[in-house]
């Protein structure tokens, strides 16, 4: 079974929950938005608590890394048929300031050129509505559990 660990950072602001999601890079990806949005999440070392996968694969895809400690927010199964344990933390993060990893692909496919490209292109803070319309379909769940788990203010 294929397995993954995520992270959903929240904040307040003007009174309005928000959630940082990010935009997936590549070929396939430019020109989609809605239903693109993403939390960073990835496949755990071996032996790696998922709490910690979360962290490192955060810190990976956007070059960040949250100071306070995740909390376990939801276990769900993405459309591919992936398990994804995301972890919620309350974080302050400026999205002007991703600096994702590289990844190899040959592009264009059968062509023998391999390129480069970042991970993530784009990092945004969306309220849980707007969220509802930019995250992929699948991760929906995530945004209704930590609408349940964190107190309105």
């Amino acid at each position: 079974m294929q397995e993954s660990a995520g992270l959903l950072p929240y904040r307040w602001h003007e009174g309005r929950l928000q959630v940082f999601l990010v935009h997936p890079s590549g070929p396939y990806w430019p020109r989609k938005d809605e239903g693109a949005w993403q939390i960073a999440k990835g496949a755990p070392l071996p032996g790696e608590a998922l709490s910690n996968t979360a962290l490192r694969e955060f810190q990976e895809e956007v070059g960040m890394r949250p100071a306070p400690i995740p909390w376990p927010l939801a276990r769900i199964r993405q459309k591919g048929g992936k398990w994804v344990k995301a972890f919620a933390v309350e974080a302050e993060l400026e999205p002007a300031n991703l600096v994702s990893n590289m990844f190899e692909l040959e592009w264009p496919s059968r062509s023998g050129t391999v390129q480069s490209f970042p991970e993530i292109d784009r990092a945004n803070w969306f309220t849980l509505e707007e969220a509802r319309d930019k995250i992929l379909t699948s991760q929906i769940p995530l945004l209704l559990a930590l609408e349940q788990a964190v107190p309105a203010r």
